[in-house]
């Protein structure tokens, strides 16, 4: 059984959360990296996550991981924030051909040991899974989910949320639960 993170982790790219969702049952969110600069989705929805419960940063301990980490604590409230910091190991990603512009791993090429080490403070040992309790059953009921419309129903659900557009049915489902009860839920699609 994966460990259990109790707080949302912003990283970077899809392929840092590919490895901490290999390793972690976790809620992490991607910032496109630089995308976080020019899109205010995303700096929303990190906002509205730290309304909720405390975030983790965890970025790569390169000179873009310092300008993304910057960006998101200017926009969030300090005492919200929980910074995470990868060593800096130099190396190559076993998917690149070539290595980073300053030669360091970023949180894909950590070893799963380190990253447990690192976020081994922030495991969810309650023994009830502490979420808003929306499931897929109840995006589905919904039509936010397996219809011909459903597509088109969500994006127009997220965005009404002020939500990032574009995000899968279980991206959406995790998200939704990080921010609201089953309940509040119902309500929204309610209206």
């Amino acid at each position: 059984m994966k460990p259990r993170i109790k707080y949302p982790i912003i990283v970077e790219g899809k392929y840092d959360k590919i490895k901490l969702d290999s390793i972690f049952e976790a809620n992490v969110i991607t910032t496109g990296g630089f995308a976080i600069f020019t899109g205010e989705e995303k700096i929303h929805l990190i906002k509205r996550l730290a309304e909720k419960s405390k975030i983790i940063i965890l970025t790569d301990s390169d000179g873009a991981g310092h300008l993304i980490r910057s960006h998101i604590k200017c926009a969030v409230s300090p005492n919200k924030i929980i910074n995470l910091y990868v060593p800096e190991i130099f190396g190559k990603e076993k998917r690149k051909r070539e290595y980073s512009k300053e030669g360091k791993l970023g949180v894909e090429g950590i070893e799963a040991k380190k990253l447990t080490e690192i976020l081994s403070p922030y495991f969810d040992t309650a023994e009830e899974k502490v979420v808003g309790g929306i499931t897929k059953a109840d995006l589905h009921a919904c039509g936010l989910s397996g219809r011909e419309d459903s597509a088109q129903k969500r994006e127009k659900f997220l965005s009404r949320l002020e939500l990032p557009t574009g995000m899968s049915p279980n991206s959406m489902l995790a998200t939704l639960n990080m921010l609201y009860t089953r309940e509040e839920f119902f309500k929204l699609t309610e209206q």
